[in-house]
């Protein structure tokens, strides 16, 4: 028993460690996105491609990866990505160009995506049990904001130190000894087999419409509403092709029965705004703290640092305990009730910002409310689903995250610049200009924090019916261990 024990802790640390290293890709780019812009000759809209490759990469082949994890097992498609991830970083710290540099985000991003759709199918696998798996769950969210704690410092203290370069190329030994130690370490099982089908075509449906998506909203900034008209259209009519796709293939990457199931694309929206709030607000904060606050490379990861402290404890030692007693739910409003509070005070942050007074007791609040949000919604975002279907869902959760970051980073970037440049164009010195664009981002990440609160209480009140392919609590559950042992049992 104890064998068994340590080897799934074992298993789970691997996983961890790669969710680890994509956290910590995703925090060191944002602390040295202004040497990468400075040095490589990227436009002030262009730099967001910086982050955005990787993201609609992500995004749009998680559902693939998914799929594939079905069909020839879960532990070889991680292993495949975490090769590709490790690979694709050593080519962006070898870029010798912008172009070149977008080109690896994007395979990093592939990588990311082959792994990280993976990785929660997995962690459910390996802990049927509700207790186990809410401290399973716990330990996923501790390492990703400990991954962000350690990005922002080393990627300041390599920006500094060694160039922006170095963010990318510390990956390479990590990645090695954590996929010789997975190849040992993680359950292997058979899969369904590839004659059971697999839909590129609607990878790369997906892939292309969100792509697009995002070009459409960078142009926005760039040259206005009517420049991004073509790309906003053809993204749509992207996305609507997939959806066809979905609808007539064979082996679709989202069977009919998914898309069909209130409860999955109800939760997964709430998923979405949730992460498009993170993800734009970490790009556009850590302009502010450099930009209006006038701070290095450095002195922006170590302000950044207590969020994901506070993050990682409460994930580890606050939620599971919340959770379990509670249940997911009233634990998720709460969480997004404090995450809203945090935004709406950093909305007030004044020109002359001081960072113990003004921007340090937000970001803690900011920090309780996350660490109590992502454990809770990724529970119920994989609420209900049959050992058959992990990938699947684990891959369209996935999706739903990365796509919100990439969206909300677009969106928030944008407003941000033309707030700012409306502000110039009055009459306000740059300073000032520069905190009203930033601050009315920070407005806009509270309401979609808002709109996600309002699908958590009106929208998902009960658990899904049997007839919907999964689990049922007793009316008026919240989710709590009910729904777990129902998964564990492959409830339909």
């Amino acid at each position: 028993m104890n064998r068994t024990v340590d080897r799934r802790a074992a298993a789970l640390a691997t996983l961890c460690a790669m969710s680890l290293m994509i956290v910590l890709d995703s925090t060191v780019v944002a602390v040295a996105v202004p040497d990468i812009q400075r040095e490589l000759g990227f436009s002030p809209a262009g730099v967001a491609w910086v982050v955005n490759a990787y993201l609609v990469a992500f995004a749009g082949l998680l559902l693939l990866a998914g799929r594939l994890g079905d069909l020839v097992g879960s532990w070889r498609v991680f292993l495949a990505g975490l090769a590709l991830f490790t690979a694709a970083s050593a080519l962006c710290g070898l870029a010798p160009t912008a172009g070149l540099l977008v080109a690896g985000r994007f395979l990093q991003g592939a990588g990311g995506a082959l792994a990280a759709a993976v990785v929660l199918g997995m962690i459910v696998r390996l802990y049927p049990e509700p207790a186990a798996q809410a401290r399973a769950m716990g330990i996923y969210s501790f390492t990703q904001a400990g991954g962000a704690a350690v990005g922002f410092v080393a990627g300041g203290i390599l920006t500094d130190a060694l160039g922006w370069p170095a963010i990318f190329l510390v990956n390479v030994p990590i990645g090695i000894v954590v996929w010789l130690v997975g190849r040992r370490l993680l359950p292997r099982e058979t899969g369904l087999g590839l004659r059971a089908g697999l839909d590129v075509p609607g990878a790369l449906l997906i892939t292309a419409g969100l792509s697009l998506g995002v070009f459409a909203i960078v142009r926005t900034g760039e040259s206005g509403a009517a420049a991004a008209a073509y790309p906003g259209i053809g993204g749509l009519l992207l996305v609507l092709c997939f959806l066809i796709r979905q609808r007539y293939a064979t082996r679709p990457l989202i069977p009919l029965r998914l898309l069909g199931r209130r409860w999955l694309l109800i939760a997964n929206a709430a998923v979405l705004l949730v992460f498009a709030t993170g993800m734009g607000f970490q790009f556009v904060n850590a302009l502010f703290v450099q930009r209006v606050m006038g701070y290095g490379a450095l002195g922006t990861g170590l302000a950044f640092l207590p969020t994901p402290i506070v993050i990682g404890l409460v994930s580890l030692f606050v939620a599971p305990r919340l959770t379990g007693r509670y249940g997911a739910r009233p634990v998720l409003i709460g969480g997004l009730v404090t995450l809203l509070a945090g935004l709406l005070l950093l909305v007030r942050l004044p020109t002359a910002t001081s960072y113990v007074a003004d921007m340090l007791p937000p970001l803690i609040v900011m920090g309780l409310g996350v660490g109590v949000t992502i454990p809770a919604i990724i529970m119920l975002a994989m609420a209900g689903a049959k050992p058959v279907d992990t990938g699947m869902v684990s891959g369209f959760s996935n999706t739903a995250q990365q796509a919100g970051g990439a969206l909300g980073l677009s969106v928030l970037a944008v407003v941000a610049a033309g707030h700012t440049a409306d502000r110039l164009e009055a009459g306000a010195v740059a300073v000032d200009a520069l905190r009203a664009g930033y601050t009315r981002s920070f407005l806009l990440a509270a309401v979609f924090v808002g709109v996600a609160l309002l699908i958590t209480v009106f929208f998902l009140r009960r658990a899904p019916s049997t007839s919907d392919d999964v689990a049922t609590p007793a009316a008026g559950s919240e989710l709590a261990p009910e729904c777990h042992a129902a998964t564990r049992q492959g409830a339909p």
